[in-house]
């Protein structure tokens, strides 16, 4: 077995060094950067993605300091309780890297103050250390943090949306207004998943996209949805993922290599509305997924089952919103399937089934953030529950809203929402009395003119 030498390894680190270098160049050459002019990266939210997406940039690009300037946005004053307080301090005891890194950077001791009570935490403080409060057992690297929204975005070249949808427009109607006096216009990639509904004047959808392009006014083009099928805190310790760039090809080509990493292998996609909307709706279904699992104790025909009828309804509600849309195979079902599998998402439906968690707790949870998927359960249910969106219902051969051929969204809705069942109602959903395969759903939507250009708010 032949040994690398100090030399061919030096070379290995210094060729990609010189990769990194040249891949940041050809972004800034694009955004027009000149040389003593850094190309400004920020990230609005910090949630557990946009976290790590922000640390995985800082962690591949912070070294070239001259040529790039990287941080994140959130708000300030938000505190730390004490348990969590006691919780981080557990963590960083465990990390002997972390805790060396506190303590050459005179920071350890206001955790050890924090665990007693003697001091009070806030989370940006925390974030600037390396610590997202929505995901306090992994520990990223330190973030350069701004609590003031206009001093983190008035001047950025590239804002990323990690704000949950939402709070997505409050924010960039906030943004809009730093930004009248702007020559260039920015480019903007969102992680959000979910939706509005709005129902005048005619019933449409509003996805994150959508909603940062009508409150910013920046050009569709410059808007891009990145998702795939991952946990951010698997992304962070390097476990293999893939994800999707969405949106006009001018940006999301360029993008796409950009943010490739040897273990976040990220790939472009001009079908922004499907995979935007699958976004929202796998929020939507993976709560129920944990319902089933919870309440099956694990069963993995359950699940099966489950998994089966909601990728149905989902590609039926993609066959309303596109006339020809992404097939749900490949990345786009890996991502459905480990939201199903893993996430907040299912997490919070599990604790449901469990009795450990109530709808009344509201949905944003401490340690966990917002779980976007019950504000998507009401905005699509509202959504395709419009008469005017009606469908032939293909056994009754009479008009129904769209809801009517989703049982599973119509269940999570009277859990969720309208509060008027227990989560066992999700198990009866799964029992369809008409003994319809799934198939016949997917069929239903492939074969039926059923595209409704209006829920896009298109003509």
């Amino acid at each position: 077995m032949g040994v690398i030498s100090n030399s061919d390894s030096d070379g290995s680190v210094q060729n990609c060094i010189n990769g990194l270098e040249e891949k940041l160049d050809e972004l800034r050459g694009l955004l027009g950067k000149t040389n003593g002019d850094p190309l400004r990266i920020v990230s609005v939210g910090a949630g557990a993605w946009g976290s790590v997406f922000t640390a995985l940039l800082q962690d591949t690009f912070g070294q070239f300091r001259d040529k790039v300037q990287i941080r994140i946005w959130r708000r300030p004053s938000k505190i730390v309780d004490k348990a969590t307080a006691k919780h981080l301090f557990e963590v960083i005891n465990s990390r002997e890297d972390v805790l060396r890194r506190l303590i050459r950077r005179c920071a350890y001791l206001k955790y050890v103050e924090a665990r007693l009570g003697d001091r009070t935490l806030f989370a940006d403080e925390i974030l600037k250390d390396g610590f997202c409060l929505n995901m306090i057992d992994t520990p990223i690297c330190p973030l350069k943090v701004v609590t003031n929204l206009q001093e983190a975005v008035w001047d950025a070249d590239i804002v990323v949306n990690g704000l949950p949808s939402t709070e997505t427009r409050e924010i960039f109607e906030e943004i809009s207004k730093y930004w009248k006096e702007r020559i260039t216009v920015p480019v903007i990639i969102s992680l959000a998943k979910g939706i509005e509904a709005a129902l005048e004047p005619v019933p449409h959808i509003i996805t994150p996209t959508k909603m940062i392009h009508q409150a910013t006014g920046v050009p569709m083009e410059n808007i891009l949805y990145l998702g795939g099928p991952n946990i951010a805190s698997e992304i962070y310790h390097k476990e293999y993922a893939n994800a999707r760039i969405c949106g006009a090809e001018k940006w999301r080509k360029p993008l796409a290599k950009f943010l490739r990493q040897p273990h976040f292998i990220v790939w472009d996609n001009s079908d922004l509305v499907t995979h935007e909307v699958m976004g929202g709706l796998k929020n939507v279904y993976a709560i129920g997924a944990g319902m089933v699992a919870a309440l099956t104790n694990e069963s993995a025909t359950s699940k099966s089952v489950y998994f089966a009828h909601c990728t149905s309804e989902m590609i039926f509600i993609t066959h309303l919103l596109s006339e020809e849309p992404e097939k749900l195979a490949g990345p786009l079902l890996a991502d459905t399937y480990v939201t199903l599998l893993k996430g907040r998402n299912a997490w919070y439906g599990q604790m449901l089934a469990k009795g450990e968690l109530s709808p009344d707790m509201g949905d944003s949870i401490r340690g966990k953030g917002m779980i976007q998927g019950v504000s998507a359960v009401e905005a699509f249910f509202e959504l395709l529950s419009q008469s005017s969106l009606n469908v032939l219902h293909p056994e009754e051969n009479k008009p129904v809203a769209p809801v009517e051929l989703c049982p599973i969204l119509k269940t999570l809705y009277t859990i969720l929402i309208s509060r008027e069942q227990s989560t066992k109602a999700i198990l009866q959903a799964l029992r369809d009395e008409n003994l319809n395969d799934p198939r016949e759903r997917i069929e239903i939507a492939q074969s039926h003119a059923f595209y409704r250009p209006s829920l896009l708010g298109q003509p």
